[in-house]
Protein backbone atom coordinates (compact mmCIF):
# COMPACT_ATOMS: atom_id res chain seq x y z
CA UNK A 1 0.00 0.00 0.00
CA UNK A 2 1.03 3.50 -1.25
CA UNK A 3 1.72 5.87 2.01
CA UNK A 4 0.09 9.00 2.20
CA UNK A 5 1.77 11.87 3.78
CA UNK A 6 -0.26 15.61 4.31
CA UNK A 7 2.16 18.64 5.14
CA UNK A 8 -0.42 22.13 5.15
CA UNK A 9 -0.79 24.99 7.48
CA UNK A 10 -2.47 24.12 10.77
CA UNK A 11 -4.25 23.13 11.22
CA UNK A 12 -5.42 21.77 8.07
CA UNK A 13 -3.40 18.60 8.01
CA UNK A 14 -4.45 16.76 11.25
CA UNK A 15 -7.96 18.15 10.38
CA UNK A 16 -8.07 16.72 6.74
CA UNK A 17 -6.64 13.40 8.30
CA UNK A 18 -9.17 13.34 11.45
CA UNK A 19 -11.89 13.54 8.80
CA UNK A 20 -10.38 10.67 6.30
CA UNK A 21 -10.08 8.75 9.52
CA UNK A 22 -13.86 9.18 10.61
CA UNK A 23 -14.82 8.00 6.61
CA UNK A 24 -12.12 5.04 6.79
CA UNK A 25 -10.62 4.35 10.17
CA UNK A 26 -8.63 1.87 9.48
CA UNK A 27 -6.27 3.59 7.17
CA UNK A 28 -4.89 5.69 10.59
CA UNK A 29 -1.40 4.04 9.82
CA UNK A 30 -1.12 4.64 6.00
CA UNK A 31 -2.26 8.44 6.82
CA UNK A 32 0.22 10.56 8.58
CA UNK A 33 -0.17 14.66 9.05
CA UNK A 34 2.47 17.29 9.11
CA UNK A 35 0.74 20.44 10.59
CA UNK A 36 2.80 24.03 10.08
CA UNK A 37 2.43 26.52 12.80
CA UNK A 38 3.28 30.12 11.83
CA UNK A 39 6.49 30.70 13.62
CA UNK A 40 8.11 27.11 12.83
CA UNK A 41 11.37 26.86 11.20
CA UNK A 42 11.32 25.24 7.85
CA UNK A 43 14.51 23.15 8.87
CA UNK A 44 12.83 21.83 11.57
CA UNK A 45 9.25 21.09 9.48
CA UNK A 46 11.75 19.20 7.08
CA UNK A 47 13.18 17.13 9.80
CA UNK A 48 9.73 16.13 11.44
CA UNK A 49 8.07 15.77 8.20
CA UNK A 50 11.21 13.41 6.51
CA UNK A 51 10.80 11.36 9.85
CA UNK A 52 7.10 11.12 9.23
CA UNK A 53 8.04 9.79 5.52
CA UNK A 54 10.50 7.17 7.40
CA UNK A 55 7.41 6.03 9.56
CA UNK A 56 4.82 5.35 7.56
CA UNK A 57 7.09 2.20 6.26
CA UNK A 58 6.23 1.94 2.61
CA UNK A 59 8.68 2.24 -0.40
CA UNK A 60 5.97 4.59 -1.78
CA UNK A 61 4.14 7.52 -0.40
CA UNK A 62 1.93 10.58 -2.17
CA UNK A 63 2.70 13.80 -0.95
CA UNK A 64 -0.35 16.34 0.15
CA UNK A 65 0.20 19.83 0.56
CA UNK A 66 -2.71 22.94 0.64
CA UNK A 67 -1.05 25.94 -1.52
CA UNK A 68 1.69 25.56 -4.30
CA UNK A 69 4.84 27.77 -3.59
CA UNK A 70 3.57 28.42 0.34
CA UNK A 71 6.07 26.73 2.81
CA UNK A 72 4.52 23.57 3.02
CA UNK A 73 4.94 22.86 -0.49
CA UNK A 74 8.16 23.79 -0.36
CA UNK A 75 9.10 21.56 2.71
CA UNK A 76 7.33 18.76 0.54
CA UNK A 77 9.53 19.73 -2.13
CA UNK A 78 12.48 18.43 -0.33
CA UNK A 79 11.14 15.39 0.49
CA UNK A 80 9.91 13.84 -3.04
CA UNK A 81 12.06 12.17 -5.79
CA UNK A 82 9.43 11.97 -8.48
CA UNK A 83 10.59 8.44 -8.47
CA UNK A 84 8.68 6.57 -5.65
CA UNK A 85 7.30 10.14 -4.34
CA UNK A 86 4.43 12.61 -6.14
CA UNK A 87 3.35 15.45 -4.68
CA UNK A 88 0.55 17.33 -5.07
CA UNK A 89 -0.26 20.51 -4.05
CA UNK A 90 -4.40 21.67 -3.09
CA UNK A 91 -4.98 19.59 -1.23
CA UNK A 92 -8.30 19.05 -0.19
CA UNK A 93 -10.77 15.95 1.35
CA UNK A 94 -12.28 15.07 -1.71
CA UNK A 95 -8.75 14.78 -2.84
CA UNK A 96 -7.50 12.84 0.55
CA UNK A 97 -10.83 10.58 0.43
CA UNK A 98 -10.30 9.42 -3.50
CA UNK A 99 -6.21 8.96 -2.42
CA UNK A 100 -7.26 6.37 0.55
CA UNK A 101 -9.71 4.71 -1.24
CA UNK A 102 -6.75 3.68 -4.23
CA UNK A 103 -3.96 3.05 -2.37
CA UNK A 104 -3.60 -0.43 -3.71
CA UNK A 105 -2.86 1.16 -7.19
CA UNK A 106 0.25 2.42 -8.68
CA UNK A 107 1.78 5.64 -8.07
CA UNK A 108 1.05 6.78 -10.85
CA UNK A 109 -2.41 5.81 -10.83
CA UNK A 110 -2.90 7.21 -7.39
CA UNK A 111 -1.75 10.32 -8.22
CA UNK A 112 -3.97 10.93 -11.11
CA UNK A 113 -6.95 9.56 -9.43
CA UNK A 114 -5.93 12.15 -6.39
CA UNK A 115 -5.93 14.96 -8.62
CA UNK A 116 -9.07 14.09 -10.39
CA UNK A 117 -11.01 13.95 -6.77
CA UNK A 118 -9.40 17.10 -6.14
CA UNK A 119 -11.02 18.99 -9.14
CA UNK A 120 -13.68 16.99 -8.90
CA UNK A 121 -14.46 17.78 -5.70
CA UNK A 122 -15.06 21.03 -6.53
CA UNK A 123 -18.91 22.57 -7.90
CA UNK A 124 -21.28 24.90 -7.81
CA UNK A 125 -23.97 24.24 -5.63
CA UNK A 126 -27.48 25.55 -6.67
CA UNK A 127 -30.16 26.64 -4.06
CA UNK A 128 -33.02 24.25 -5.07
CA UNK A 129 -33.27 21.54 -2.40
CA UNK A 130 -31.74 17.92 -3.85
CA UNK A 131 -34.09 15.72 -5.85
CA UNK A 132 -35.07 13.24 -2.98
CA UNK A 133 -36.69 15.93 -0.47
CA UNK A 134 -40.01 18.38 -1.20
CA UNK A 135 -38.28 21.34 -1.51
CA UNK A 136 -40.57 22.85 1.63
CA UNK A 137 -37.64 24.47 3.17
CA UNK A 138 -37.33 26.63 0.08
CA UNK A 139 -40.20 27.65 -0.96
CA UNK A 140 -41.82 30.72 -0.56
CA UNK A 141 -45.24 31.17 1.78
CA UNK A 142 -47.94 33.57 1.07
CA UNK A 143 -46.25 36.01 4.02
CA UNK A 144 -43.16 36.54 1.70
CA UNK A 145 -44.62 39.19 -0.54
CA UNK A 146 -46.47 41.42 2.11
CA UNK A 147 -44.13 44.35 3.67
Amino acid sequence: MIGILIIAHAPLASALRDCALHVFPDCASGVLAIDVLPNDAPEDTLESAALALDSLGTREVLLLTDVFGATPCNIAQKLTDGVQTRLLAGANLPMLLRSVCYRHESLDALTARAQAGGVQGVMPVGSTAPHNQSGKLNATSHHDHQQ
